[in-house]
């Protein structure tokens, strides 16, 4: 077996895998793993792998942070679906919280409360979506605004939220790994998110597919902590299988088939 042939197959078994070792590589190519690191190398410089602890995976996990207006262009027909559906969860005379990101301003898009409904945002974009709207009774979180999500952060809103008793909280998040549990990019917003997950019945996650098996700086908490998530169906069937097997709630959004 070649080199190309070694990288081709080394590729499928990823693309089968959420991760796989060098070891088990070695077995399965029946090469050292010496050649499978040096193959692992080449394609880690070729952007199509990355390695992490003696093993390899598909893509790198780590995720730097970005602007409202840069995360704005990605993935936006799955955040669009997946607010939607997030939409009809809200109940008559409910109250919720609504974190930052903007796949919760999708979802904050597709509310048309049906009566009063009360939210608590952290968000200056979803309150500047949901503050016109009469049958909305808005509480807009106080602190310090990141920047790069037009959110505010800080002890202050931590303070307020401790007032407050919600049924629900909708979290958009940077990253979800099964292992390591969701996560954000800014150490500040992670303690916010925690406390409103403290002053919520409910924590519902709204991801799209390409948030899987990645990791933010700062984690949020274990996936198990966490009551249902909302994400697209280019989620990988892999990633679906060990939901089911945890006994996690996924609830998975069918996309339109483009013309």
């Amino acid at each position: 077996m070649n080199k190309e042939e070694r990288h081709k197959l080394i590729l499928e078994n990823l693309i089968s895998a959420e991760s796989i070792q060098v070891a088990e590589l070695a077995s399965l190519l029946s090469v050292s793993t010496v050649t499978i690191r040096k193959d692992l190398t080449e394609l880690e410089n070729a952007n199509k792998l990355y390695r992490s602890h003696g093993r390899a995976i598909l893509a790198n996990p780590y995720i730097n942070n970005r602007s409202v207006n840069e995360k704005e262009k990605l993935a936006r027909r799955e955040k669009e679906h997946i607010g939607q559906y997030a939409a009809t969860l809200v109940e008559p005379a409910d109250s919720i919280v609504i974190a930052s990101g903007t796949t919760v301003q999708a979802f904050a898009r597709a509310i048309h409360p049906q009566g009063r409904l009360t939210v608590i945002s952290a968000s200056l974009q979803v309150s500047e979506i949901l503050g016109g709207n009469e049958d909305v009774d808005l509480f807009q979180l106080g602190g310090t605004v990141r920047h790069s999500s037009l959110s505010v952060v800080g002890k202050s809103a931590e303070t307020m939220l401790a007032d407050f008793s919600c049924s629900k909280l909708f979290l958009g998040v940077d990253g979800i790994d099964l292992d390591f549990g969701i996560t954000t990019t800014d150490i500040r917003e992670a303690e916010l998110n925690q406390a409103m997950m403290r002053c919520a019945q409910k924590t519902i996650v709204l991801a799209d597919s390409s948030k899987f098996r990645r990791r933010g700086f700062s984690k949020i908490a274990n996936i198990t902590d966490v009551d249902m998530v909302i994400t697209d169906s280019n989620v990988p069937d892999t990633i679906a299988r060990r939901f089911e097997e945890n006994g996690i709630e996924l609830h998975i959004v069918d996309l339109p088939v483009q013309p």
